[in-house]
C-alpha cells in the first residue's frame, strides 16, 4: 500500500485591503484555529469553524470572586494567627484582649460571606433568565 503525501505544497495568493484583512483577522482571533492559514483553509474548503465567545457578565463575576477569595484567604490567615496566639496565652487579661480583637475580624468575615451570598444570588438570577 502506498501512502499519499499529505504535505501542502500548493500556494494560492490572495490580496486584501486593510479593512478586509482586519475583518478576517478579527474572525480568526475569535475562532479556535491556531494559525491564520488553518482558519483561511477552513473558510475556503467550507469546513466548520468553532468560534469562541466571552460572557462579559461572567468575566465580571469571576473577577469579583477572585478578589473575594483573596480577601477571605487573608482573613483566614489572620484568624489562624489569632488562634495560635490563644494557645500561647497564660493570663486572663491577654485572653480578653484577644477576644475583643478577634470580634472585629469575625464581623468582617461575616460581611464578606454575605457579599458572596449576594453575588451568587445575582448570578443565579442571570442564569435563570
Amino acid at each position: 500500500m502506498r501512502k499519499d503525501n499529505a504535505n501542502r505544497n500548493r500556494i494560492a495568493a490572495v490580496r486584501f485591503t486593510a479593512a478586509e484583512f482586519t475583518a478576517i483577522e478579527k474572525r480568526f482571533k475569535a475562532s479556535t484555529c491556531r494559525q491564520m492559514s488553518q482558519y483561511l483553509r477552513a473558510c475556503v474548503l467550507n469546513k466548520p469553524i468553532t468560534t469562541l465567545y466571552r460572557n462579559a457578565s461572567l468575566d465580571e463575576y469571576m473577577l469579583e470572586i477572585i478578589r473575594l477569595r483573596k480577601e477571605l484567604s487573608a482573613l483566614g490567615n489572620n484568624f489562624n494567627q489569632a488562634v495560635k496566639k490563644l494557645h500561647t496565652l497564660r493570663q486572663l487579661p491577654e485572653f480578653r484582649d484577644w477576644i475583643t480583637s478577634t470580634e472585629a475580624q469575625r464581623a468582617e468575615l461575616l460581611e464578606k460571606i454575605q457579599t458572596i451570598e449576594r453575588l451568587m444570588e445575582k448570578t443565579a438570577e442571570k442564569w435563570l433568565q
